[in-house]
Formats: structure tokens, sequence, C-alpha cells
């Protein structure tokens, strides 16, 4: 791959998946984007006992040793390796898929039902990513081209935390 052509985070993503499946991790996510006038290149990992921070320095030992040898942009940029977290967000129709049944936040472009945000319950998602929500008395699909930001919804209030 060309340095600057085609799409960065796929590119890696795919060189490094195997490495980091090999390590018992899945990648949830990558990005490449600008903040400010600083690239990031964010790795986000999975697994099934969850990602603490030693997982993430493992990871990235890994995956900084691959990025390098690939070299997939010019310029500099920052690597970022780190878990998805409680609220994480949902960007993909393979993402949707995993929250099926979870409730989710919902942020979109334009009120719907006269809201710009829905915090439902997930009951599907088709192949072009169109989601159908529970809104208690209805369902309602909505197009994923309508939601600006999407993530998992987790109740800080009323979970049980050992103090």
């Amino acid at each position: 791959m060309a340095k600057g052509s085609g799409n960065v985070a796929s590119y890696v993503a795919r060189e490094i998946t195997p490495a980091v499946n090999e390590l018992g991790y899945d990648i949830w996510d990558v990005e490449y984007v600008k903040e400010g006038s600083e690239w990031y290149l964010r790795i986000t990992i999975d697994s099934d006992r969850g990602i603490d921070i030693d997982d993430c320095e493992k990871a990235y030992r890994v995956i900084d040793a691959i990025v390098d040898e690939i070299d997939p942009v010019e310029g500099s940029y920052h690597l970022e390796v780190s878990s998805p977290g409680l609220e994480r967000e949902l960007r993909t129709v393979e993402h949707f898929r995993w929250a099926l049944g979870e409730t989710v936040v919902l942020k979109l472009f334009a009120a719907i039902e006269g809201a710009k945000e829905l915090v439902v319950p997930l009951l599907a998602v088709d192949e072009k990513g169109t989601l159908t929500v529970d809104l208690g008395e209805k369902e309602l699909q909505i197009e994923r081209q309508k939601i600006s930001r999407a993530h998992l919804y987790f109740d800080f209030e009323g979970a049980d935390v050992e103090e």
C-alpha cells in the first residue's frame, strides 16, 4: 500500500489482526483520525475476559513493531491501544450485531420521535445497518446514516459498585 493512499485504518487492521489474535485478543476497532494538528492511530482491543492496562501494554508492543515495519503513513502520529470500555462506541454493523439485546445510546443528526438522543434496547440490525429499536409502545427502524454516534448504555447510578 502506498503511503497516504487508501484507507489506513483498514490496512493496519488487516496487518495487525493475526498477531493480536495470537495474543488472545480481538480487534474491536481501528481509527486513523486527525485531532487539531495531530494524527492518531487508535487501536481498540477486546477479549471475552475483558481488557486491563497490562493487556493494552502487551498488545501495544506487538502492534507498534508491526506498524513500524509496514510504515502505513507519512509523517508522525500517535499510536494508542485501549479497551472499548463499558460504554463502547458502536460504529460498524458488526458492532451493532454484537450489541443486540443491549441498551444503546443513539445520538441523531435530526430528531426522531421528538428526540435527538435515544436510549433504547437494540432489537435487530440488518445487513445495511438499519437498526430496529424498542421505544416501549412500538418498534422503530432507524437507518445508520441518521445516527451521528452510538454507544452502549451503562447505568452508572444503578451499578453495584464495591466501596
